[in-house]
Formats: C-alpha cells, sequence, structure tokens
C-alpha cells in the first residue's frame, strides 16, 4: 500500500498500475492482485489509510496552522501532494468508489476544520472551505510551479 500511495500522490490515480507497484516492492503483479482484486479496491484502501492517518495527525489541532504543518511536511519535507487532493483533481475520471473516497475525506475533514471557527454554521464552513481551498491549492501550485516558496507565501496568515 505504501508504494501505491507514493504513487498515486506524485502521478495521480491513471499513473500508477499492479504492474509499477509490484516493481517498486519488487514482487509479481499476481502478488498485488492477491491482495487488491482490482486497481479501484486498492486505491480505495489506500484513500482510507491515508484519510485515517491524516485525521490523526491532526487530532489535537487548534489552529489552521497546524493543518498548515501537516499539509507542508507532506509538500517540502516529503515531496508529496495529498493524495486526496490528487484523486479529487481526477475524480471526473475515477471509478465511483475511488471518488466516494475522496470526498469522504474532504467532508469529514471540512467537518473538523470548521470546528476550529465555532459551531457548525455558515460562518465556520465558509472559513473551513477557504482554509482547504487555499491549503489544496497552495500545494497544487507550488508543485506545478516546483517552488515551496509558493506554498508558504499563499498560506501565510490563514483566517
Amino acid at each position: 500500500m505504501n508504494a501505491a500511495e507514493r504513487r498515486i500522490r506524485t502521478s495521480g490515480y491513471n499513473g500508477f498500475s499492479f504492474r509499477k507497484i509490484a516493481t517498486d516492492v519488487g514482487v509479481k503483479s499476481s502478488s498485488v492482485h492477491h491482495h487488491f482484486p482490482t486497481k479501484p479496491a486498492l486505491a480505495v484502501a489506500v484513500a482510507r489509510r491515508y484519510a485515517d492517518r491524516f485525521e490523526a495527525a491532526l487530532v489535537n489541532a487548534k489552529s489552521a496552522e497546524d493543518w498548515r504543518a501537516v499539509f507542508r511536511k507532506a509538500l517540502v519535507e516529503d515531496g508529496q501532494m495529498c493524495l486526496c487532493g490528487v484523486l479529487g483533481a481526477e475524480s471526473g475520471d475515477l471509478p465511483a468508489q475511488v471518488s466516494a473516497e475522496a470526498r469522504r475525506f474532504f467532508r469529514r475533514n471540512l467537518k473538523a476544520l470548521g470546528r476550529l471557527y465555532g459551531p457548525p454554521s455558515a460562518a465556520s464552513r465558509q472559513s473551513a472551505l477557504r482554509v482547504m481551498a487555499i491549503l489544496e491549492g497552495a500545494m497544487m501550485l507550488a508543485r506545478t510551479l516546483d517552488d515551496p516558496s509558493v506554498f508558504e507565501d499563499a498560506t501565510r496568515n490563514l483566517p
């Protein structure tokens, strides 16, 4: 699953295959198929695991700055995009169950992020949407421009 996650985070859903993953880990592709009968099944499992780890990293978040730190670590230290951000960008071309996992990730995390801004309300939802859009967008721009300072500049002084 680690190899599949790396592939998805760097190349997207269409950028990974059982053959590439098998090569990455030094096994036959049939070994990967043994655990995950289909590519969508593997992608769903990877997305769920990623979402669980992401949420665990933010369980004690007190501010948008804590969220920024998690995104920064992924981009700057690990050279990776947000897995569900990548899947979300591709959602129009994904199998339904894979897009559903990306939506689930964002719904859960927007709710958690919104709690930083008070009880559930239109205002707290708007703040959560703004922060998530800034973080995901800044990550994408920094990667596209191959310049981590873009992330720093775009995410400084989050609401």
